[in-house]
């Protein structure tokens, strides 16, 4: 009989470089992981890729001089790369940046490159807090001096005026609108919820939201701006032999250096082919594969919700697709078999589990079970396994995924 259902286990690798073969060193971690800890691998078994290897052993990288060359070239109309003086003076341009997060890894390396590429950068940060929950200040220091988001756009002498000369961000201890700036003299910042009020100081802007960007442009292109380009509308082809992301541009970007960041992954539908290919080949199961990248989950102290890059998951083989379609076993328990004993109980829940059929959408017996992708629930379980830190697994296995209470 099973005594235990899903299982995860973070495995160990070699640090990854540029050009690594990362389809051999995953199988290799596996291989180790069965001899070592006695673990057999199974059909249906699920292999996670952390994004950053990928993209590392790809070596999609981009200097911030890269991103200014695109940014100056977008907004100009020059040519990426021009040597012209103009060229590298901005050429004249005025752009706007529309709700960044506030993140030093994230999007300040990009700040620093879009404002190489221009002459003068307005940032419009959102307030209260950022799309993904990092607060600038509190909703209780908003109400208490009787401020709208949406309405009352603030200066920086404004926001130091009502909230004091500085304010440090509770987890970074950074305060974000002094960091922001000091990182070219050319750049202001305001604050406001009304991507609109960007409209008041250039008609040039970058959207920098992440999973809101299409609203934000949609709105700014309405409202009579110029140009709007998102994050991904910038470095989605290389640029003086760069590194680029197709589909996601800068989105999902991370600093690797002072000067040169990492991209988010490209080509990974066939590298989860490649991969899965290869475990078959060794290990005789047809294992299911994944790259993922942040978790989607929130934090509920910080209010900071995880998922800063564009996707949880860039690209899975196709046993992944779909949602779960699950009977809740509190509610079986609770209402359909609650007379019974406790073994009758367990037979009855785990008969009326093998007869389901058809989806269960709109039952009392799946109320409470959330159809959210399993890609989304893999990809979150896979960030939570490996950490953003100092454990050293970028390779996840998980096993018993889609396994049941009735299975045995």
């Amino acid at each position: 009989m099973r005594v235990t259902g899903t299982r995860a286990f973070g495995l160990r690798t070699p640090i990854i470089r540029e050009t690594d073969d990362l389809v051999g060193i995953v199988c290799q971690s596996v291989k180790d992981a069965v001899e070592y800890e006695k673990i057999r691998i199974n059909d249906g078994d699920i292999i996670g890729v952390t994004e950053a290897v990928v993209a590392r052993s790809q070596g999609n990288y981009v200097t911030v001089d890269q991103i200014a060359s695109d940014v100056r070239s977008k907004f100009s109309g020059q040519p990426a790369g021009a040597d012209s003086a103009a060229n590298k003076a901005g050429a004249g341009v005025h752009i706007g940046v529309v709700f960044p997060i506030l993140s030093r890894n994230r999007f300040a390396m990009l700040l620093k490159a879009i404002a190489r590429g221009a002459d003068k950068v307005t940032v419009q940060l959102n307030y209260p807090a950022d799309e993904v929950g990092n607060q600038l200040i509190s909703w209780e220091d908003v109400d208490d001096k009787h401020l709208n988001p949406y309405s009352d756009c603030l200066s920086e002498p404004e926001y130091r005026r009502l909230f004091g000369k500085e304010i440090k961000h509770k987890f970074t201890g950074v305060d974000y609108v002094s960091y922001y700036k000091s990182l070219n003299d050319n750049i202001e910042i305001i604050l406001c919820a009304d991507p609109k009020r960007i409209l008041d100081y250039t008609d040039q802007v970058i959207a920098a939201d992440i999973h809101t960007r299409a609203r934000t442009k949609r709105a700014l292109t309405v409202a009579g701006a110029k140009k709007v380009l998102g994050l991904d509308d910038i470095l989605n082809k290389p640029v003086n032999n760069s590194g680029y992301n197709e589909l996601y541009g800068l989105l999902g970007s991370n600093k690797a250096t002072e000067e040169r960041l990492k991209l988010f992954p490209r080509d990974c539908d066939a590298f989860v082919l490649k991969l899965q290919k290869a475990l078959l080949e060794q290990t005789g199961k047809k294992v299911e594969v994944l790259v993922y990248g942040d978790g989607g989950f929130k934090d509920p102290v910080g209010g900071i919700w995880e998922l800063a890059d564009p996707v949880v998951t860039p690209a899975f083989t196709a046993g992944l697709k779909g949602t779960p379609n699950e009977l809740k076993l509190k509610y079986l328990a609770d209402n359909n078999f609650a007379d019974l004993s406790k073994d009758e109980a367990r037979k009855a829940i785990e008969k009326a589990i093998r007869a389901k059929s058809g989806s269960q959408m709109g039952k009392m017996e799946s109320e409470g079970t959330t159809p959210r992708q399993f890609t989304d629930l893999l990809g979150s379980l896979c960030d939570l396994v490996s950490g953003s830190g100092d454990k050293g697994t970028p390779v996840i296995l998980i096993q018993g995924y889609f396994d049941n209470y009735a299975i045995e």
